[in-house]
């Protein structure tokens, strides 16, 4: 009998866990993967567990309560909203997460949908398979070069997209993080700018901001007021930082020109979202993460907090504090 049990709340992976179960062996842990839709469900789940592994399930308050046993809750990715730390904490819970995974995919990402929302790729692929041609000018497509790129939050993922653009001949790049100096600014050649300034200037914006509750809708109708009216926005960061409903009606009106989302406020996005109607929105699901390496290195790296915890040790990545 295996000394620990570590659960799995949703099964994004579809089953692949190999690398997880190879971590948690050193600590003889089994690993159970389960693939929650209710409260109810997850706390029959956590009740017994020592650690859980969790993904998009939300673990609130309610949830941690019923745990009896658990040391950590480790999440798959950066972001961490969906758990309900100061519970975690006050019950002496680790939560963890995997901050530095997906750096180089998620700036990948980014540069992939602002180029696509440059050149109109998707409007022209459907276009082409619905039998049209001679798209060029509908609508019309400005070139990169001597165009100004905002970057709205300056951590790893929007430095490694400043390194990326670095050859696209932009005429300045801005950046908007208060918690960035201003040798870092200049290191990496990016002006420091108020919101504002940015929102105002820049004809793409690239939001690579956490969701706090500082940055929740911090881009909504005040901000969209003064953006140009053919500025491009771009969201890998989390849905929860755009006021959604305010951002496809901005773009159905012709308020903003563009816009490559990743994140939505709910995922999958609802059957009857504006956002699926318009030819000026590129989408994906929630994907600007994945690559082969990424997932990988993520899988590892979540199993191996676990590892740390179990071990009597401290998780590599610790959100908090017990």
């Amino acid at each position: 009998m295996t000394q620990f049990n570590v659960v799995v709340t949703d099964d994004r992976y579809r089953g692949r866990y190999e690398i997880e179960r190879s971590v948690l062996q050193s600590v003889d842990a089994e690993l159970t993967v389960h693939d929650l839709e209710t409260e109810d469900q997850a706390v029959h789940v956590v009740r017994e567990a020592d650690a859980v592994l969790a993904n998009l399930f939300p673990i609130n308050a309610e949830l941690i309560a019923s745990m009896k046993r658990c040391q950590i809750i480790s999440r798959y990715g950066v972001g961490y909203d969906n758990v309900d730390v100061a519970a975690a904490t006050a019950k002496g819970i680790w939560v963890a997460n995997v901050p530095d995974y997906a750096i180089e995919d998620v700036s990948d990402h980014a540069l992939a949908l602002l180029m696509a929302c440059v050149r109109k790729i998707p409007y022209r692929d459907r276009g082409i398979r619905e039998g049209h041609w001679n798209l060029a000018v509908d609508p019309p497509i400005h070139r990169v070069r001597d165009r100004v790129l905002g970057l709205i939050g300056f951590g790893a993922i929007a430095k490694a997209l400043r390194r990326k653009v670095s050859g696209l001949g932009l005429a300045r790049v801005l950046g908007h993080d208060p918690y960035v100096d201003e040798a870092t600014w200049k290191e990496h050649q990016v002006e420091s700018a108020t919101l504002e300034e940015l929102l105002r200037t820049s004809d793409f914006i690239s939001i690579h901001a956490p969701l706090t509750d500082d940055t929740m809708n911090m881009i909504g109708a005040e901000q969209i007021e003064i953006m140009k009216d053919e500025a491009i926005l771009i969201n890998t960061a989390r849905g929860g930082l755009l006021d959604e409903q305010i951002v496809a009606q901005a773009l159905s009106d012709g308020k903003i020109g563009y816009a490559g989302l990743d994140v939505f406020q709910e995922e999958p996005i609802p059957n009857d979202s504006l956002l699926r109607t318009l030819d000026n929105v590129v989408l994906s699901d929630h994907a600007a993460w994945y690559s082969e390496e990424a997932m990988l290195e993520l899988k590892a790296k979540v199993a191996t907090n676990v590892a740390d915890v179990l071990r009597g040790g401290r998780p590599t990545y610790p959100v908090n504090k017990v």
